[in-house]
């Protein structure tokens, strides 16, 4: 397993792929195949039977998983693409 820098909750861009540019919430994560599942974005159309929860059945819209290469983590305040951490080293001391 790797460890992700990004969370549930957190605010990503999509970087590559149809809904390149749209940003979104994340709302699970799957570890496993190193995806993330963006709310309200990558939609597909899933057929589903009729069901005692759907007796009528029909053609369903959820979210699909977006591989995390595909990602970028976005800077809530100032809405930038890459979030930069600066560390101790890098800043000069006067």
């Amino acid at each position: 397993m790797r460890k992700f820098k990004i969370k549930v909750g957190d605010y990503i861009k999509i970087i590559a792929g149809s809904n390149k540019g749209s940003e979104g919430k994340v709302i699970n994560i799957i570890k496993k195949n190193q995806k993330v599942v963006v709310e309200g974005l990558n939609l597909v159309k899933k057929h589903v039977k009729p069901n005692s929860k759907n007796t009528q059945g029909g053609i369903e819209e959820k979210e699909a998983p977006i591989h995390i290469s595909n990602i970028s983590l976005v800077n809530e305040k100032s809405s930038e693409g890459r979030v930069k951490k600066v560390n101790k080293s890098s800043v000069s001391k006067k």
